[in-house]
């Protein structure tokens, strides 16, 4: 689980990052970076009803991106905001695609490197 210092929350950042952020495509998700001038780097992961109607699902899709992001924070450079956002094709990949996809935008987007 991603610790919570991590993670973005407020209303008043998402609507920052998505009118100012840089964004990034991937073959089924998006990435959205915004500078915040912090030690830490925060995410939020967008998994919408679009994706699947049953919750669980959703929430699974959540905790999977939210590991592996858990997984190379010192990996991360700090001082971002980024928002990930999916696609409903996300429901037929495997965790190894979603993380492949994931560190394949996040060294795109030169957030992270060594993976």
């Amino acid at each position: 689980m991603l610790p919570r210092k991590y993670k973005l929350k407020k209303e008043n950042h998402f609507k920052k990052i998505f009118q100012k952020g840089k964004a990034y495509q991937g073959e089924f998700m998006r990435l959205k970076v915004l500078n915040n001038n912090l030690k830490i780097s925060r995410f939020a992961f967008v998994v919408g009803l679009k994706i699947s109607k049953k919750a669980t699902q959703r929430n699974k899709i959540r905790r999977q991106l939210e590991e592996i992001v858990r997984l190379k924070l010192n990996q991360i450079s700090p001082g971002l905001d980024a928002i990930v956002l999916v696609s409903p094709e996300i429901t037929k990949k495997k965790y190894q695609n979603i993380e492949k996809c994931l560190l394949d935008l996040l060294q795109k987007a030169k957030i992270t490197w060594n993976y």
